[in-house]
């Protein structure tokens, strides 16, 4: 027979670990473990029953105090401490879970699975899923913001029982398969492992009279037609919510929320930093050197910068106010445009002979950077 693992080891805490530190330690792998979040998965079940059977015994001062002096044995009627419940005394893992999760959460641990999707209310109601959506546009309606009509799959209201899930007055009673619950359980070996009840499916009572539309349920899936505001300046990774457009509740329950995560497509001309834009723009290489008026893009069209003569390539000028506006202050970043030096490829035998009587003439005491590189080598080689 296997020897069982060591409870601190189990929980991942040193032997000297403090209470809040082991209570810390379970929440974390608790959750790793969960049933909910790894269905079928044995290894995970069993590691979440390991971890309730540690905590059980790590959490309470007493139980902590005997474990650390007789190991397992404690708890098995063996030991010198005599044991504890006589049979191992330990409590269902998903108690635990609840009492832990309860008390830090306010009793709001399901969240966890599911943003609080089907808890059960009053006459048999559950709340309807959070639902999710990813939507993907283009940066111009990043940066304006745009109204945008959604087109989903989901639970609705059944309109024939008005969302009883009743087609006539039987109402609903008490399940038989867990007496109202809403759970299951079964014995395995010391645990009792609870599970929702697959006849009513948590909602502790079924309809008399199933409406044939909805099987009781009080909704039915459709495709629903969704319309959503996108404000100014929002980013990939936003996240919109939609209250009430989320699942239709059981037999009348609240519905939930959906949320809408946005993605923003890539632009050819801008990349994008926060709230400032960025491009880079072709100079002529005539403008370059004499100055001039050049026209750049923006997302509201053309704008005007002002180069002066001797401009090289890579300078960057800033265009105030035309990047994008910022979510969280409503203020608009800038634009930089990043100029490159366009350098003619195709010259005819006249342009050629002109443009080296140009490069005699001004000879290489114009040229600034080139005389600083120069400078520069110099000294580097020693020349």
């Amino acid at each position: 027979m296997a020897s069982k693992r060591d409870y601190y080891e189990i929980l991942g805490v040193a032997r000297e670990a403090t209470q809040e530190e082991i209570k810390k330690a379970y929440r974390k792998l608790a959750v790793k473990f969960h049933p909910d979040k790894n269905p079928g998965n044995k290894e995970a079940e069993e590691s979440f029953k390991e971890l309730g059977e540690a905590y059980e015994a790590l959490s309470d001062v007493d139980k902590r105090a005997a474990y650390d002096r007789y190991g397992h044995a404690a708890f098995t009627g063996g030991g010198g401490g005599g044991g504890f419940g006589g049979g191992g005394g330990f409590h269902d893992p998903m108690d635990l879970f609840s009492q832990v999760f309860g008390q830090a959460f306010g009793g709001g641990f399901e969240e966890f699975f599911g943003g609080g999707g089907g808890r059960k209310q009053k006459g048999g109601k559950q709340r309807g899923s959070d639902l999710r959506y990813d939507l993907e546009i283009p940066l111009e309606e990043a940066a304006r913001g745009v109204e945008k009509e959604l087109e989903i799959e989901r639970n609705t209201p059944c309109d024939p029982c008005n969302s009883t899930g009743s087609k006539g007055n039987g109402g609903t009673r008490p399940c038989t398969t867990c007496g109202g619950r809403g759970v299951v359980a079964r014995q395995a070996g010391i645990f009792i492992q609870q599970s929702t009840c697959p006849e009513c499916r948590g909602a502790g009572e079924t309809v008399s009279d199933p409406c044939s539309s909805c099987k009781g349920e009080g909704r039915v899936q459709r495709n629903s037609r969704i319309k959503i505001r996108i404000p100014a300046g929002v980013d990939t990774g936003t996240r919109l919510r939609s209250s009430g457009n989320g699942d239709a509740g059981v037999r009348g329950g609240a519905a939930g929320d959906l949320y809408v995560f946005l993605h923003v497509r890539d632009h050819d001309v801008f990349e994008r930093d926060g709230s400032d834009l960025y491009c880079e723009v072709p100079l002529p290489f005539s403008t370059a050197a004499l100055g001039g008026e050049l026209k750049v893009p923006t997302l509201d069209g053309q704008s005007s910068i002002k180069v002066p003569a001797g401009t090289q390539g890579g300078t960057i000028f800033r265009v105030r106010d035309k990047g994008i506006v910022s979510l969280s202050n409503g203020r608009p970043g800038d634009l930089h445009v990043k100029l490159q030096v366009e350098v003619p490829t195709k010259l005819s035998s006249d342009q050629q002979d002109k443009l080296r009587a140009f490069s005699e003439s001004i000879g290489e005491h114009n040229s600034p950077m080139q005389e600083s590189f120069f400078a520069k080598a110099r000294r580097f080689f020693d020349l």
